[in-house]
């Protein structure tokens, strides 16, 4: 028999519970928003934490979800990087913020030094 066919006949047999049913729906950008504040991770909370601890000159933090805190781009600027590479910077940021990207689904940072952004930074 065609594996597709046994595939077929298995999904056929597949129900919902009705008890769980309900807590199966998608959730919605209240819940998500609720789900965010909860965490704790906001782009303020990441700041303070890059710029104590990291010696961050300017961080610039974007949250690209829109709004419900799980999606974050930033712009870090440390003299922390210094002779670093790409990934020993990313390394760096990521071992310093190792709890709030556990509780979050995206983050990329862009992690450059001062002399680097000075030579970047929009005008």
């Amino acid at each position: 028999m065609d594996p597709r066919h046994k595939l077929y006949k298995t999904l056929d047999k597949l129900t919902v519970d009705s008890e769980t049913a309900n807590t199966m729906s998608a959730t919605t950008n209240d819940v998500a928003m609720q789900d965010a504040a909860s965490s704790g991770v906001t782009p303020d909370a990441i700041k303070r934490k890059l710029e104590t601890e990291l010696g961050a000159t300017w961080v610039e933090i974007e949250d690209m979800s829109g709004g419900c805190g799980q999606m974050f781009e930033a712009i870090i600027v440390s003299p922390h990087f210094t002779k670093k590479t790409t990934l020993a910077r990313h390394r760096l940021v990521n071992s310093t913020l190792k709890e709030e990207i556990a509780a979050i689904h995206a983050w990329t940072p862009k992690c450059h030094t001062p002399e680097e952004w000075e030579k970047k930074r929009p005008q």
